[in-house]
């Protein structure tokens, strides 16, 4: 039997969706993970294997609760000498993905000592392969081409992007110096599955539309409901179509660009850079992002509205109107992707990957996993019993 591959952040988005697909190949994989104090983790994959209809192959899964903020990650010596003799490849999925200041230490915490104790155990098991799974934002801000290579300093905006780029450098650092094979893989931001719309988690890409969905619904309620006079004086009105207007200013530093890949490709492209299993940073992006202006058509035409605007510059809190502050008091710590101009090179990455290419973002793809969202009415699952740890993000009510 081959080594399996050991695998953390299998519970996360990236990793349950990577996890999933090594199962379907018939590969073995051992997932080191959190203990919680609801569920354990031999629980959560298995209701994480079920959702992907792979219960019949729980026997491919090794879980092993582990810390990464402790030596030996927190195993037993027996255990920790157990998981290196399985000389499999690994991936380090797993990491804290909040953008709050005020969570710097935790933050750093998980993103920077984890990484380390993760390698001690990849150094310590002669790991053939070490893939750790970064962000494409950890280049610079601001605009110009981002290559696939180490950046030496650049401005972050915010405590995630500048932990991860500082993790880069740990990762090829420690690996050069002990010969260890390894990639760094930038996915920019990722969302659901391309073809069926299915996913496990609802932030990034998701988080505006929903939350512009959850304003439609509270303007909706007070036509209805309530007479209509705080609307009808914010100039909100229900058109004979069932489109509401509804006058909203999104206030941006410049009209920028998203630049989007679905879980499948990320997947697909990771599958292949653990196959060819060569030193390298890999750029997991789109070369075709989507536009802002775009995207708000997109919103408007899904959710039945009219009015939205968007307006560069920075807004004057007491001109908004109480949508409008209300909208952009949801959406602030996603407010800079919405407005950046970055493009990226991935020369290396269409070389690992034999040209690999994600989809263009059309109406299509994004109508397609906004009804999947809906149809499951916005739920993560299993985020109960997984205890997921979600200060620092921001939550629709």
């Amino acid at each position: 039997m081959p080594s399996a591959v050991i695998l953390t952040g299998a519970t996360g988005f990236l990793g349950g969706h990577l996890l999933a697909a090594l199962v379907e190949q018939g590969r073995r994989v051992i997932v080191l993970g959190r203990a919680r104090p609801v569920r354990s983790l031999a629980e959560r994959l298995d209701d994480l294997l079920s959702w992907f209809g792979l219960a019949a192959r729980r026997h491919q899964v090794e879980s092993i609760e582990a810390d990464l903020g402790q030596p030996r990650c927190g195993l037993s010596e027996e255990r920790y000498q157990a998981v290196c003799a399985n000389r499999g490849p690994m991936v380090h999925c797993a990491s804290d993905t909040g953008f709050s200041e005020r969570r710097r230490r935790e933050i750093s915490e998980a993103n920077l000592d984890g990484v380390g104790r993760i390698l001690d155990l990849a150094v310590a098991g002669h790991a053939p392969f070490f893939c750790y799974v970064s962000t494409a934002f950890v280049g610079r801000v601001g605009g110009g081409r981002c290559l696939e290579e180490l950046v030496a300093s650049a401005h972050h905006v915010n405590v995630y992007e500048e932990t991860k780029a500082l993790a880069e450098h740990q990762v090829v650092d420690r690996c050069q110096r002990e010969r260890l094979s390894y990639a760094v893989v930038r996915p920019s931001i990722v969302y659901g599955d391309s073809r069926t719309g299915r996913s496990t988690r609802f932030n990034a890409l998701y988080h505006p539309v929903r939350s512009l969905a959850l304003l439609r619904e509270i303007y909706l309620k007070d036509l209805r409901s309530h007479g209509g006079e705080r609307a009808q004086a914010l100039g909100i009105a229900l058109r004979p179509d069932c489109v509401l207007k509804l006058p909203l200013r999104v206030f941006v530093a410049r009209r920028g660009h998203l630049n989007l890949i679905p879980i499948d490709y990320f997947v697909a492209a990771v599958e292949r850079i653990l196959l060819r299993g060569a030193p390298g940073i890999y750029h997991l992006t789109s070369d075709s992002p989507v536009a802002l202006s775009d995207l708000a058509d997109y919103c408007q035409f899904f959710l039945k509205l009219t009015g939205l605007q968007i307006v560069e510059g920075t807004p004057d809190r007491e001109q908004l109107n109480p949508p409008e502050a209300l909208f952009h008091r949801f959406v602030l710590p996603y407010l800079p992707y919405l407005s950046d101009v970055r493009s990226f090179d991935r020369g290396q990455a269409d070389r690992a990957t034999g040209g690999l290419q994600p989809p263009r973002f059309d109406y299509q793809i994004f109508e397609r996993c906004m009804r999947y969202a809906v149809s499951v009415d916005w739920s993560e699952p299993f985020r109960s019993c997984h205890g997921a740890d979600t200060r620092g993000r921001i939550s629709t009510p």
